[in-house]
């Protein structure tokens, strides 16, 4: 049976810091991307801008005060690792979409004649997060897949509280009470969850896991339905 998926990748998996593994990555991912295309299903991820979007946002920050503005730096900057990753895709014949959608029904419209759809952002003050979530509602996902570098959702920031507990299961409530409902983040800054992102999983009552991404094996198994390494969120 055919399923469509929506992966929400941070584009902190693209990062330079990571460029040792990175090769590995890519190779998992292409695995990963060509086994469910081969058996027949669809794929729509939509990539962060990572610190390419950061840098952006801080070379212009000092002249350009508007936060919708800055926004689109960082709009640019996840259409262009988006990008990365679909000739990465489509080097080794998978079907890839050759457009970089700017909305989620263009993207949606797309995964209808694609196996695989790629896109970054849309509009300022909806992170890639919102995007996704928003793009698995309108295709009717099982549940939208945030893949990111940190290993789950946790009861307070882990950088910061050594006692911080990882949480394997948990409800959307739940989740808005540790991240905020609804409050758009500023330019460049991140959340494990956007909190405009968990609105719109509220809305739309769509269930949501939040995962590694460096790890392709978290991310497999979370696609297939099994069980996972990371905090599954339900409605």
């Amino acid at each position: 049976m055919s399923h469509r998926y929506v992966v929400a990748l941070g584009g902190s998996l693209l990062r330079p810091e990571e460029s040792a593994e990175r090769d590995t990555w890519f190779a998992r991912l292409r695995q990963l991307v060509v086994s469910l295309e081969g058996n027949g299903h669809r794929l729509a991820v939509v990539v962060g801008g990572g610190l390419p979007a950061r840098e952006g946002i801080q070379l212009a920050s000092s002249m350009v005060s508007d936060s919708a503005r800055l926004d689109r730096i960082g709009i640019a900057a996840t259409r262009i690792n988006a990008t990365v990753i679909q000739q990465v895709l489509q080097s080794v014949g998978c079907d890839v979409a050759d457009a970089i959608p700017h909305t989620v029904e263009e993207a949606a419209n797309l995964l209808s004649q694609h196996s695989i759809v790629l896109m970054g952002g849309t509009t300022p003050g909806h992170t890639t997060d919102t995007v996704a979530v928003r793009l698995a509602a309108s295709i009717q996902a099982k549940y939208c897949i945030i893949a990111t570098n940190v290993s789950h959702v946790f009861n307070k920031d882990p950088r910061e509280f050594d006692d911080a507990e990882a949480i394997s299961e948990m409800t959307l409530a739940e989740l808005g009470e540790i991240t905020g409902v609804g409050s758009p983040l500023e330019p460049g800054a991140s959340a494990v969850v956007d909190p405009m992102a968990v609105q719109a999983a509220m809305d739309a009552s769509i269930d949501m896991a939040v995962l590694d991404g460096r790890d392709i094996s978290r991310l497999d198994d979370a696609l297939e339905g099994k069980s996972f390494v990371g905090t599954l969120i339900r409605t």
